[in-house]
């Protein structure tokens, strides 16, 4: 039974990672963007750098601890996205983004989601164009209940009724406000505008716009006491002349207390809002996700215990209103309160999604609020040449390395040293492959310290094999023959694998804990190849080794190197076979 069950097994060990390879080799080829290259991190493939300018209402320069909650957030955002290759680094008084890629948006957006309020929508209407003089009477009284046309211009001197349903035209999008399994929520098939990508404040390359702290002080000042103005006739006096395709001296600066006239972040709406009823940071969670029953993507929104109660109270009492997010002193989705929702229950925001658009707004309201408002003061494109020169000479250096180590098992390890390359080769395979999956999966971008993580964990992966190799040396030399001194080998040696190899995945993950920017790249592949290590060895290696010990090719001395070793252990049988002779004719003369 022992021979049967030994014979059979190291088979499976090599169909089980046959298996593996296949299946992430198939998730490779058959799913996502069937792209079969990793994505690189910007010393690679090149990137873009924000450069991100503090803002506070006084224009006094921000605190040490703001910038760095602020970080923290926006680093937080990064590691809700995967492990991105990304950086947040604070420079002086900035903060500075570097993203891999050509596409600058997701810099310019890690930033630009300073300051989110929920404010509830008192009137909605379309943007004046500049210059455009008010067609209607002033004199002429306002029929409430008269339907709102958003092409007409408004006239500033008309009242608003702060209880007159607003507009749902603009940026409506259905706001099921019931439990999402709730099936008696009620629904709404009207249609809603796709969001758009939001204006990051700069465009990249664009010169930084000097401005000393008073002037940037009095324009707030100035834009907060016409467009947060208690007053229904300067409300609508902003309404009318705001310039929603101008920078906004208000951006995240608004005050949640008072009223805001804010145009969408498009620029096809502008609302009048009431004071701020929850602020970003009450916000628990969002998420997107795909309803398969109403077959739409749909964003999930859950609050702490505090802002559950105040959103229970609040829809509660406004069903069929809009309720405006603002971000940065722009609306970024204003849906319809379809119904209550109880405390503590999660809300959805449906209406016209991809799944890019609702992982966005999700994205936008998770990660929304930070203690200080920022703009893009300077963007810039970061060239690869360097790092695909630093890459391509550290290729060549390990590529030589790799070479002469292989080289050197073969002459000293010969028959072993073919199963050491072999088992390299495809360590190095499923390392690729989970690389690849990773891109996809969790945006992992690899660079060049990710690179050097890998050549030392495949390192490790060789003197693992040394090791087992040793130890079957050391059975050999106590008179064993190679069939039985392989797996004594194997049981002496796996201690000593598993706990090299547990002490260098701790020291990866410490690192990749505390550590910040590309050295948690290092760690996470160093970590990664760390594991991989341990899989070869029991599911490659060892079965290898096993099956060649019962071949009576490869348990040849001329083949498996072993011959000498074997040597040493006949020249010590013959010398203790001596001695034994020796001491029974001593015994005999006695």
């Amino acid at each position: 039974m022992a021979s049967s069950s030994g014979s059979s097994y190291p088979v499976r060990y090599l169909a089980l990672f046959g298996a593996f390879v296949a299946l992430i080799y198939g998730l490779v080829f058959l799913t996502g963007d069937k792209s079969p290259t990793p994505k690189l991190g910007i010393d690679l493939q090149g990137g873009t750098r924000v450069t991100l300018t503090a803002r506070t209402p006084d224009g006094s320069a921000p605190s040490q601890d703001s910038l760095r909650q602020a970080q923290q957030i926006i680093e937080t955002r990064v590691n809700g996205l995967g492990v991105s290759g990304s950086e947040v680094v604070i420079d002086g008084q900035n903060l500075v983004i570097t993203v891999p890629g050509d596409d600058s948006s997701q810099a310019r957006t890690l930033g630009q989601t300073a300051r989110l309020y929920i404010r509830p929508v008192i009137q909605a209407t379309s943007p004046t164009p500049p210059g455009t003089p008010a067609a209607t009477d002033p004199g002429a009284p306002v029929d409430p209940a008269a339907p709102v046309d958003p092409a007409a211009p408004v006239d500033p001197a008309a009242p608003v009724d702060p209880a007159a349903p607003a507009d749902p035209a603009p940026q409506n999008r259905p706001f099921p406000a019931q439990d999402p399994t709730d099936p008696a929520a009620p629904t709404d098939t009207a249609p809603a505008e796709e969001p758009s990508e939001q204006d990051a404040g700069s465009e990249p390359g664009a010169a930084p716009t000097e401005s000393s702290p008073d002037e940037t002080a009095d324009a707030i000042a100035e834009a907060k006491a016409l467009r947060q103005s208690e007053d229904p006739t300067v409300q609508q006096q902003a309404a009318a002349t705001i310039d929603c395709s101008a920078p906004d001296p208000l951006q995240g600066n608004d005050d949640p207390a008072l009223p805001l006239v804010a145009c969408s972040t498009d620029g096809t709406a502008v609302y009048v809002l009431g004071p701020s009823i929850i602020d970003g940071q009450q916000i628990a969670d969002a998420s997107s996700q795909f309803d398969t029953q109403q077959s739409r993507n749909v964003v999930s929104l859950s609050f702490d215990a505090a802002g559950g109660d105040t959103w229970a109270q609040f829809t509660a009492a406004n069903i069929g209103q809009q309720a405006a997010f603002t971000l940065d002193s722009k609306v970024v989705s204003a849906p319809v309160i379809q119904g209550a929702t109880p405390s503590g229950s999660a809300t959805q925001i449906t209406g016209n999604f991809t799944a890019d658009s609702a992982r966005e707004l999700a994205n936008t309201l998770k990660y929304g609020s930070l203690p200080l408002s920022f703009a893009a003061s300077e963007a810039e494109t970061v060239s690869a040449t360097l790092g695909l020169a630093s890459l391509e000479a550290g290729l060549i250096a390990g590529a030589v390395g790799l070479v002469l180590v292989l080289l050197y098992c073969l002459l000293y390890y010969r028959m072993l040293g073919i199963l050491t390359a072999l088992s390299l080769v495809l360590s190095m395979a499923a390392i690729y492959g989970i690389l690849v999956l990773l891109g996809r999966w969790i945006d992992f971008t690899l660079d060049l310290a990710g690179i050097a993580g890998l050549i030392i964990g495949i390192g490790m992966t060789a003197d693992s094999f040394v090791v087992f190799f040793e130890r079957i040396k050391d059975e050999i030399r106590e008179g064993r023959s190679f069939r039985s001194a392989v797996p004594r080998g194997w049981a002496r040696a796996r201690r000593t694998i598993l706990s090299g190899n547990a002490v260098s995945f701790i020291a990866a993950a410490v690192l990749y804990v505390l550590a910040v920017g590309q050295v948690r790249g290092f760690a996470f592949t160093l970590g990664l190849s760390t594991l991989l290590d341990i899989v070869i060895v029991v599911l490659v290696t060892w079965p290898l080794v096993n099956l060649a010990s019962r071949s009576e090719f490869w348990s040849r001395p001329s083949i498996n190197g072993l011959g000498a070793v074997q040597e040493i252990a006949r020249a010590r049988k013959r010398a203790a076979a001596a001695k034994t002779a020796a001491a029974a004719g001593a015994e005999k003369e006695a």
